[in-house]
């Protein structure tokens, strides 16, 4: 992260070196610096400090605040619902958009994003390893590895970094499927885990799949591209018990119809997964569906006591 420029108002300094005037953030983040204040003023989504002289000064978590704003508005969320997503993020104890404890990330995300910088298969090695020691995959995921690779996506604009994101990608996707072994046992419940739109990402849809696989669930996998209408087929001669449908993107217009045609066609339940959860109820609230979560942990919980009858999984 860049530093302030030298020369500033002089009601700046030196109590606001850590701070940054909004023509910085505006280089930093692309949002023009009109956008900036309109999030402000109108929706209460950044909220800087302001100098004597009434110049804004925008702190290090403001600015993740910033590419959480756009990491929302990329998934289709229209600004004036960012707000709420924001909060409940941080009513579960996150930052405001990665997900991952300061402590966390400040140890962990120097090295690895150094490893990503020079392309260091070795290096990610060693640090997945020493993560992993330290976290249960699940949290490594959670706290550590997906809000860096989220926070990489949005950052792209300079050269060599959209190589640097796919590299972290790959050795993402690698790692989990490496993480996803075969039940020892015949599982007490086999579902299916699809997409739900072809704006899912995989890595995404693979950490869900970790996250719901356990010793009483097997989980069949489907690919980026599966088509809804063809889900009932699938799921039929699969002999699965349940359909779940994970995505982290706003739905798109007609979604709730072909969800209703989609669960009239399977024996078992129809559940949403990801972070549709939190944008979707209000379109989809009549759909004849269940609702899981966007968390792995609370997804799985969910996902064993709707399928052993304990909760009403149509309950969000």
């Amino acid at each position: 992260m860049n530093a302030l420029p030298d020369r500033l108002p002089s009601d700046l300094e030196p109590a606001h070196r850590q701070l940054f005037p909004i023509r910085e953030v505006s280089r930093l983040t692309g949002v023009n610096p009109v956008t900036l204040r309109a999030w402000e003023r109108r929706y209460g989504l950044i909220q800087p400090v302001r100098t004597a002289s009434g110049h804004r000064l925008y702190s290090q978590a403001d600015i993740d605040t910033v590419a959480c704003i756009l990491d929302w508005i990329g998934r289709g969320v229209s600004v004036s619902k960012v707000g709420s997503l924001i909060a409940r993020r941080e009513a579960a104890g996150a930052q405001p958009w990665v997900g991952a404890g300061a402590a966390e990330l400040s140890l962990w995300w120097p090295p690895l994003r150094e490893a990503v910088r020079q392309f260091d298969v070795a290096a990610l090695e060693r640090l997945w390893e020493r993560l992993s020691a330290s976290l249960s995959v699940e949290q490594a995921f959670g706290r550590v590895l997906l809000p860096l690779w989220r926070t990489l996506r949005l950052h792209q604009a300079r050269y060599g970094e959209h190589s640097e994101w796919l590299f972290f990608d790959q050795f993402l996707r690698l790692r989990v499927l490496a993480c996803r072994q075969p039940p020892s046992h015949p599982a007490r419940w086999h579902i299916v885990l699809a997409p739900l739109s072809a704006h899912c990402m995989e890595l995404e849809l693979l950490v869900a799949g970790l996250s719901l696989q356990c010793a009483e669930v097997q989980v069949t996998q489907l690919a980026i591209g599966q088509p809804l209408q063809e889900l009932a087929l699938v799921c039929e001669r699969l002999g699965a018990q349940a359909l779940v449908l994970f995505d982290n993107h706003y739905p798109d217009g007609d979604l709730g119809k072909r969800l209703t045609r989609l669960a009239q066609r399977i024996e078992g339940p129809v559940l949403l997964a990801g972070e549709v959860v939190h944008v979707a109820q209000d379109r989809l609230a009549a759909v004849p569906i269940g609702w899981l979560a966007s968390e792995g942990p609370v997804m799985r919980q969910r996902l064993l006591q709707g399928l052993a009858g304990q909760i009403d999984l149509t309950q969000c």
